[in-house]
């Protein structure tokens, strides 16, 4: 059985300028679609591909109208379905919740670090933001650098101290909080009886203004 190849050599037979015209068309074509991918917050479309070289720009450099089509077409067809292989998202872990096996998984947090993130998140009652974690002892700020977008902290799970009714005790063993700091505030609470909020204890100089900003979200003022 003879097959005819007129149609393909119609095709496909190109000249040397066609092919190198072609060459470039693909080039082009290549580098839009890569900025595509390496630049996801840029909006560009297989449309607007096409509107950036569309088959009369193809017929410009040397081919045949025919040509530029089935080309262009091959081009649009593969970006398409490239589109439809997205990389997975690699899930966040929450600071509050997870326990050392999931920190191991983190680049640059071994057993050791991992061990003292819980042991400080024990202490602190929580984590109330993220960025605390470089308060962790032994944990490189290049570290952190590199796990902080693969981090949540959600302070709901916080335990909140009662500024009106906890003990010396259980006031000092708060990281964030100097002896002297606890006395005034017990002081204050003697005198006055209760503590109604932040601006008590900052505006009666019992804690600064920046250290007032640490301890807020810790801290709840119930009878």
């Amino acid at each position: 059985m003879n097959l005819n190849w007129e149609p393909i050599k119609e095709w496909f037979g190109f000249t040397r300028r066609e092919r190198r015209s072609t060459f470039v068309m693909l080039l082009i074509v290549t580098v839009i679609i890569g900025l595509r991918y390496t630049i996801p917050e840029s909006n560009i479309t297989i449309e607007d591909i096409s509107s950036i070289i569309s088959s009369d720009t193809l017929i410009k450099t040397g081919q045949s109208e025919k040509k530029a089509r089935i080309l262009f077409s091959y081009k649009i067809e593969g970006a398409r379905a490239g589109q439809h292989q997205s990389k997975p998202q690699k899930s966040r872990i929450d600071i509050n919740t997870c326990d050392s096996a999931m920190l191991v998984r983190l680049p640059g947090i071994g057993p050791v670090l991992s061990v003292r993130i819980i042991k400080y998140r024990h202490l602190l009652g929580g984590f109330a933001r993220v960025d605390q974690l470089k308060e962790v002892y032994g944990l490189p700020v290049e570290t952190f650098e590199l796990i902080k977008g693969r981090l949540i902290a959600d302070s709901t799970q916080i335990t909140r101290i009662n500024i009106n009714s906890a003990t010396y005790k259980e006031i000092i063993r708060f990281p964030y909080f100097e002896k002297f700091e606890v006395s005034a505030i017990l002081k204050y609470r003697e005198l006055k009886g209760r503590i109604n909020g932040m601006a008590d204890l900052t505006e009666n100089k019992l804690i600064s203004t920046e250290k007032a900003k640490k301890v807020g979200p810790y801290l709840k003022y119930d009878e």
